[in-house]
């Protein structure tokens, strides 16, 4: 008997959102996207007048919040007997099993920590606070001894039941995770928002340079230009002209980030023998004073002074004369810093910010639970996941909190981004938190991906709710397996339709990228760079987000060669040429009179438009026009969502998957075989991406119609019925006249920016969302 398939699909869900305050689709309280989630916060603020316990008329006190089995602690202080802590902590209404709080002030010790005094509350006597109202200000309780006397020693407190909405939750101690000990795990579980560092391309414009001093007068210089910036390093060509004036004007190109740490080394270098370089001079450029440019205007270029050293007496040495080099550079602001995959941007703003244009509405996001997730790791001798979420859009990545030791998390945490471009993806990750109680002391612990989700905004409707599972699936080597369901709440309010209507009309990228453009070769290059700066730059970020969870949601190495997506591009586009194919069997059953009536109506269609051919056009936009309203009725109603068959990972041969989860370089014997498989491998990934982008627009002309982009569908269906008017009352020898002078007119009126329509088209959206990487 064969095993059960999983199930791979799309599930819609009815969550109780925002406590049930819902209009249509349109929810009206203010955390409206989650569940409301039921949490009794206490805040220990500090305490005064505690006695003394120790000998030496000292004490050590700290704080212990204890609600039935759950028990948290705040830091202690060593002799202070007014300590001020101001920590706060959640205990979650589902998990409460006591009808009291016990909150007990204790002392230090090495042996047994000495009691001090405590304060007790009736959960049924705690007020409730529903956001957003004002804070609950804390008081002074007086502490009691075990017997219920009064104590010595006063502790301010405020205790109140509240929501995750609560200012005070994203900082709280909670209930789930009272199983972890240590400041540096505790804030490991915390939701965090990180921002991306500000990418900016450096050009630096190498020129010529002048008065270099090779150590052997007798020979004429082979010199170039190498560059260096943090881990990157180009270098120029050799010079053609072998003299002490060389010269270049190379462009050299760097990703560099905000705020800038190290600065671009430049060293003329002579080569006087096989891998043998001799330093002419270097200088070093701090990026702080390099211009920046908007647009394509050039700037000024500058001559800088190279400094040699030289050894004498064993000590180096600056030499007096100095020779100098010609640059032109800049700090590019007119193009977006490609940092993810083309196919899932999730921003296309330019760098500078005096290029942006307004936003057009708000993205926000509720994320729910998780449903079935796989155990990750053995912990005490059990199976156990300790699952996280990561959502990045623009340049805010969010992380949620940890949920300890559940294979169904709930989470019930929103955000909310600012939109500047509907044609973007949002990526939410779901991840298993390795780095808890000590996990990381070999320091080779990484956090384990359980699977992630893409969606596409331009593929949602505005205003409305979407409550959907998404399964997590996840490639290994013995093939895809499902890690589990997330829940999600989206949401995305436009602020101006016209607006967005209009963005349909615009380049995808800024105007530099069409006006002065990149080489194939340079994009991946940079990318590769930009990825590196931000997975760097957020892994120092305190908690980190971690190199393996940011290059997870960059989508670094979907480029290698795989056989399985091979494959799969080559179905798509056989997919997009079906519909051809299905049109000529119909044209040949047409005219093998498989069905007479048809044939008939279509020889009297022929005759028609033969007649009257200026009814041509306008038939056939009414006709799409048509088609387009027809299938208005079975619009898709959910987001895409990857798809393990367009993917082929549920069909993919053992051997396809082993080669792909190869290492690059690939560890197979011999070495013969291992240097063509590498080239093998990376002519092969060129070539799936030339056919993924093939299928890509293929499929961008399937969703012309297709309502997948209800705002796209829209115009295009508004257009073919201006359309078929216009070119029913227009004489058909005037179209023709009109459209050949244009395709045929002069350079002087092109523009080097493209097209409204093929603008137009380029943000038609495709499978590519569908798509497991």
């Amino acid at each position: 008997m064969k095993p059960p398939q999983e199930d791979f699909s799309l599930k819609e869900t009815n969550p109780h959102l925002g406590g049930g305050k819902v209009t249509g689709d349109k929810l009206t309280s203010t955390y409206d996207l989650v569940e409301q989630m039921q949490y009794l916060y206490v805040r220990v603020v500090k305490a005064k007048d505690l006695p003394s316990m120790d000998i030496t008329g000292g004490c050590d006190p700290y704080v212990e919040v204890k609600l039935g089995n759950y028990k948290g602690t705040t830091r202690h202080f060593e002799k202070n007997s007014n300590p001020e802590w101001n920590q706060v902590f959640a205990f979650s209404k589902e998990r409460i099993q006591a009808s009291f709080l016990e909150v007990t002030v204790k002392d230090k010790d090495v042996v047994k920590d000495d009691f001090i005094g405590r304060v007790m509350f009736d959960l049924n006597e705690i007020p409730k606070r529903v956001p957003p109202d004002s804070p609950l200000a804390p008081q002074w309780y007086r502490l009691e001894d075990k017997k219920g006397d009064k104590g010595r020693g006063e502790l301010m407190l405020a205790v109140w039941w509240g929501t995750q909405a609560d200012e005070a939750f994203p900082e709280a101690w909670h209930s789930d995770a009272a199983t972890v000990s240590g400041t540096d795990a505790l804030a490991n579980i915390r939701s965090k928002v990180y921002l991306s560092p500000k990418l900016w391309y450096l050009r630096v414009n190498v020129i010529e340079a002048q008065d270099l001093v090779p150590s052997d007068k007798g020979r004429f210089p082979e010199v170039y230009v190498k560059a260096i910036l943090g881990t990157q390093a180009l270098r120029t060509r050799v010079s053609q002209s072998r003299t002490i004036n060389p010269l270049w004007n190379e462009d050299l190109m760097f990703v560099a980030a905000e705020p800038f740490e190290e600065p671009l080394i430049l060293s003329v270098e002579d080569r006087v023998g096989p891998n043998k370089d001799e330093v002419l001079g270097k200088c070093a450029i701090p990026l702080q004073y390099v211009d920046r440019r908007l647009d394509h205007r050039p700037i000024n270029s500058r001559w800088f002074n190279l400094e040699k050293h030289i050894m004498v007496e064993g000590e180096k040495k600056k030499e007096k004369f100095s020779s100098r080099i010609h640059l032109r550079i800049c700090l590019e602001g007119g193009y977006h810093v490609l940092d993810e995959s083309t196919h899932y941007s999730s921003d296309l703003r330019p760098t500078a910010k005096q290029l942006w244009k307004p936003s057009i509405g708000v993205l926000e996001l509720g994320i729910l639970s998780a449903q079935g997730l796989m155990p990750m790791k053995v912990k005490d001798g059990r199976q156990t996941t300790d699952a996280y979420c990561v959502a990045k859009y623009g340049q805010k990545w969010v992380r949620t909190r940890t949920i300890i030791d559940s294979f169904i998390p709930k989470w019930n945490e929103q955000y909310t981004w600012e939109v500047f471009d509907p044609c973007t993806v949002i990526t939410v990750g779901v991840f298993d938190n390795c780095h808890l109680q000590g996990g990381d002391k070999g320091g080779g612990a990484r956090d384990s991906r359980i699977g992630k989700v893409r969606i596409r905004l331009s593929t949602l409707e505005t205003d409305r709710v979407y409550t959907h599972a998404y399964p997590l699936l996840v490639l290994h080597p013995n093939g895809v397996k499902k890690m589990g369901e997330i829940q999600l709440a989206v949401r995305f309010t436009c602020s101006s339709l016209l607006n967005m209507m209009h963005l349909y009309s615009h380049p995808l990228l800024p105007k530099m990228h069409y006006i002065h453009p990149l080489t194939v070769s340079q994009l991946d290059n940079l990318r590769h760079q930009a990825t590196q700066i931000v997975s760097v730059r957020l892994s120092r970020a305190e908690p980190p987000l971690r190199k393996e969870v940011v290059e997870y949601m960059l989508d670094v190495g979907s480029h290698m060669w795989s056989m399985r997506r091979s494959k799969a591009n080559f179905f798509r586009i056989m997919n997009v040429l079906g519909g051809i194919i299905a049109v000529g069997r119909w044209f040949d059953q047409i005219c093998n009179w498989k069905n007479p009536i048809t044939t008939v109506l279509i020889h009297v269609l022929f005759f028609i438009l033969v007649m009257y051919p200026e009814l041509i056009l306008p038939t056939i936009f009414l006709y799409l026009f048509l088609i387009g309203v027809w299938y208005y009725r079975w619009r898709p109603r959910h987001p895409p969502h990857m798809d393990t068959r367009l993917s082929h990972a549920d069909s993919a041969h053992p051997d396809e998957l082993d080669e792909e989860f190869d290492t690059f370089p690939t560890s197979k014997p011999p070495d013969i075989v291992r240097m063509r498989y590498d080239r093998l491998r990376s002519i092969a990934g060129r070539i799936q991406t030339v056919v993924g982008d093939l299928a890509t627009q293929g499929e961008r002309l399937q969703s012309l119609l297709s309502w997948r982009d209800p705002r796209a569908t829209a115009l295009f269906v508004i257009f073919c019925l201006i359309a078929a008017i216009v070119l029913y009352i227009t004489p058909f020898q005037v179209v023709a006249l009109l459209s050949g002078f244009y395709v045929l007119r002069h350079p002087r009126f092109r523009h080097k920016l493209p097209s409204v329509p093929l603008n137009f088209f380029r943000r038609l959206p495709a499978r590519t969302d569908s798509m497991l990487t």
